[in-house]
């Protein structure tokens, strides 16, 4: 019984310091992103890719919690 829940907890923290750490990470990069798009509205493209990338880190935690939760 205990067990369960000690991977639950595993799962939860793979998600959420996951979600803790790209959302520290995107903070800079969407800052610097705006400030670009504001002086030339041509980075838009590359602004809206930059900001994407750390987003990608939470769906591997996801993957690691759902791992964790079926396996």
């Amino acid at each position: 019984m205990a067990v369960e829940g000690m991977v639950a907890v595993g799962a939860g923290l793979a998600v959420g310091l996951a979600g803790i750490g790209a959302g520290l990470g995107e903070q800079g990069i969407g800052a610097a992103a705006v400030g670009a798009m504001a002086e030339d509205p041509g980075f838009f493209g590359r602004g809206l890719l930059m900001t994407v990338i750390p987003e990608t880190i939470v769906i591997f935690g996801l993957v690691v919690s759902f791992l964790l939760m079926f396996m």
